[in-house]
């Protein structure tokens, strides 16, 4: 696009321990610059499920990463033309009338809130409210009501002085618009939808008359919760002059309703209608765009309309470890991954005779039971630690395809993609999830954090009419794993013993446990008679 003149644009992501801004010329699809600035997490000894960081924190650390992003990219601020920032979710600030926080945001991974969790889904199901039916079944402790009402309980001194409480994507839309009107708040449907059980099915959050009797401690919350709902193809506001001087930007341009990190991940992965994207790290977050007219799906983190893309319903399902798991074996192997990578390069389908069960840190997604833990079966005494790994991966591949099932409902996905940082650097991990699930595995040949936020930023600015056309403009390229169908039968086959397992263990479903040892044996043998082992 040469001679084309630049149109810029800004995106943010607010990761668990850092802020990335990207800078891309939408005119020209390329990323000019980005910039990264740390915050603290903040843990304590003596709680290790607290989770915290401070709302000052992020906004300084945002600032430093734009003023960075701006001098690399060697150009002038103010002609950056939009910004746009997704965050982790459900990170809750509770602020009070000023919209001051009271308390440090109960982050992501703050686990405090087990008990109000346990009991919002028992009264909701109880009243068999509809809105649990459409967060899979199970309100989880990580999300909105939980936090809010663990520190309503924990913090008496505090109840009365509470305005409001607000999801991180959307305070940042606030703070940096100057917003402080309780009517006029910005209100991520992404965020809303997945972790507050808003739906324009039932008129927006569930009844206040369920939430009160959870605890009385939430009489009069919905309306402390107003705001204005969006998603974010729409613009939210504009960036205060106060905040366009720090960040070194032009005071006026448009900011979009913001999201969580993994949906915008996703967009930035190229995700389409009918398509859904694994988004492979310590963790694994699985965002799917599927029909608008779809029913809920049980065991799932929620189904929002337009959570991801405009017309489709974004569903979230995801599992507790990944990447931390397969730290873990290399680390009590003293190695590292990408040496256990390498030998395994030559393992076929099942080979190892090992059979892994990745709940290592609990399942996520589709029993949502935080009290399980792994299991390996299958070992003798010639397996290596680079063996497990390779059980660790196919037990991820057999695990998501049990989740893709469930989530598409028996429907096969048009395509697959697997973003996130570890994908980019590990190709037996792609070529084993082609084959388990049987369909093309596409990955994005530079990661897609940030890219999310510039498309979402590029459509607020006017640069482009829709989503899929800035998709096409900003989505970097992606390589295309393909399925062996020589692999076919025997996945089929492993697949099997393993959703028959998942269940047993994870349900208490009966099985013939005696005949498990016996199959992961033969199949280790027949794999080495054929030479699979290297």
């Amino acid at each position: 696009m040469t001679g084309t003149a630049p149109q810029l644009v800004a995106g943010a992501d607010f990761g668990t321990l850092s802020v990335r801004v990207t800078i891309m010329d939408s005119a020209a699809g390329e990323v000019l610059a980005t910039a990264t600035a740390p915050y603290p997490l903040k843990r304590s000894a003596a709680d290790p499920l607290l989770g915290q960081q401070a709302h000052a924190d992020h906004m300084e650390a945002l600032t430093l990463a734009m003023q960075e992003g701006i001098a690399t990219a060697g150009i002038d601020g103010q002609a950056i033309a939009a910004f746009a920032a997704d965050t982790t979710g459900s990170s809750v600030v509770m602020l009070d009338a000023g919209m001051q926080p009271l308390d440090d945001y109960y982050l992501w991974c703050d686990h405090r809130a087990h008990a109000e969790a346990a009991e919002i889904t028992a009264a909701a199901r109880d009243r068999g409210l509809e809105a649990l039916n459409w967060c899979g079944g199970t309100y989880s402790h990580e999300w909105g009501y939980a936090k809010l009402l663990h520190f309503l309980r924990h913090n008496p001194g505090a109840r009365d002085r509470l305005g409001t409480a607000m999801e991180h994507c959307d305070m940042v839309v606030a703070t940096l618009c100057g917003i402080t009107d309780p009517g006029a708040l910005p209100r991520s449907i992404c965020a809303m939808g997945h972790k507050w059980m808003w739906s324009p099915r039932w008129g927006g959050l569930p009844p206040q008359d369920f939430l009160s009797s959870v605890d009385p401690l939430l009489d009069g919350i919905n309306a402390r919760l107003s705001g204005r709902f969006g998603t974010s193809d729409q613009v939210a506001g504009h960036l205060a002059p106060q905040w366009a001087a720090q960040l070194g930007l032009r005071p006026g341009i448009p900011i979009p309703f913001g999201g969580f990190d993994a949906h915008w991940d996703a967009v930035g992965a190229g995700i389409r209608p009918g398509e859904v994207v694994n988004v492979v790290g310590t963790s694994t977050c699985i965002i799917a765009a599927i029909n608008a007219d779809s029913p809920p799906v049980a065991g799932i983190c929620g189904a929002v309309p337009g959570s991801v893309l405009p017309g489709a319903m974004g569903v979230e399902a995801g599992q507790s470890a990944t990447g931390d798991i397969f730290e873990a074996i290399a680390r009590r192997a003293g190695t590292d991954v990408a040496s256990l990578s390498a030998l395994i390069e030559g393992h076929g389908p099942a080979s190892t005779g090992l059979l892994r069960l990745v709940w290592d840190n609990g399942d996520r997604t589709i029993l949502v039971r935080p009290d399980l833990g792994g299991v390996t079966l299958g070992w003798d005494l010639a397996h290596t630690a680079a063996d497990e790994l390779h059980a660790a991966i196919e037990g991820m591949a057999m695990h998501v395809r049990l989740i893709l099932d469930r989530m598409g409902q028996g429907a096969r996905f048009i395509r697959v993609i697997n973003a996130g940082g570890i994908p980019q650097k590990n190709p037996v991990l792609n070529r084993i999830y082609a084959d388990v699930l049987g369909t093309e595995v596409h990955v994005p040949a530079s990661s897609p954090v940030g890219i999310g936020a510039c498309i979402f930023a590029a459509l607020a600015a006017g640069h482009f009419q829709d989503v899929a056309s800035a998709q096409a403009q900003l989505c970097p390229p992606a390589r295309v794993f393909r399925p062996n169908p020589a692999t076919r039968a025997t996945y089929d086959a492993l697949q099997d013993l393993f959703t028959d397992l998942y269940h047993g263990f994870g349900e208490g479903r009966a099985l013939d446990l005696g005949a498990v040892l016996p199959r992961l044996r033969q199949f280790r043998l027949s794999r080495a008679q054929e030479g699979d082992l290297s």
